[in-house]
């Protein structure tokens, strides 16, 4: 008799991959995760600690996903750079709309909520187009965020369809709607001095 196949660790966060963007984030359990590989329980404890590990591992793997859809907008070249972030995670949003609640929907009282590669490198791209310092910038990405979830929030819950043009004629505005509303107070304080 042939000895049994081992279920990988990647086989485990795979599927627990694909029972999210089928079934939700409540989907990461032992018994449904297992149905699916069509074993117990035991390949799972065996490859992950606890559910929170498991779990932890898939939101990882969810997380490189949507910096997947980051990098296809910015090659795709439609939008300016910080753009295609902002259209990345819309987008994200709407064609992984679990995946989408699983990273950016979930209660992240308890989490270390540190700044993110993404974020970061969001802040480095308004300072230098609008010569703004970090501080101005980091508000101004937290602003355009907000409006950008916004969106995110009713695609992947299908509160509101809206097509692309609309999208991008929402970001642009809100864009230059921020970034005048500093320019004018710089305007200001540079006309006080």
């Amino acid at each position: 008799m042939p000895p049994k196949a081992r279920i990988t660790k990647e086989e485990i966060i795979k599927t627990t991959i694909n029972l999210v963007r089928t079934s939700g984030a409540a989907s990461i359990n032992a018994r449904a995760i297992a149905s699916s590989l069509s074993c117990s329980t035991q390949p799972i404890f065996s490859n992950f600690s606890s559910m929170e590990d498991l779990e932890e591992a898939t939101i990882k793997t969810a997380y490189k996903l949507y910096l997947s859809f980051i990098k296809n907008e910015i090659e795709n070249g439609k939008y300016p750079m910080y753009k295609s972030f902002g259209m990345a995670y819309i987008r994200f949003a709407k064609e992984e709309k679990e995946l989408f609640k699983l990273l950016f929907m979930r209660d992240r009282t308890e989490e270390d909520i540190s700044i993110s590669p993404d974020f970061e490198e969001s802040v480095q791209l308004i300072m230098k187009a609008n010569n703004v310092t970090y501080e101005t910038a980091e508000l101004i990405h937290l602003e355009m965020w907000t409006c950008v979830h916004g969106i995110g929030t009713m695609l992947a819950t299908s509160f509101m369809p809206l097509d692309w043009e609309v999208i991008s004629q929402i970001t642009s505005d809100v864009y230059l709607g921020i970034i005048s509303k500093y320019k004018k107070e710089d305007l200001n304080d540079s006309n006080q001095n």
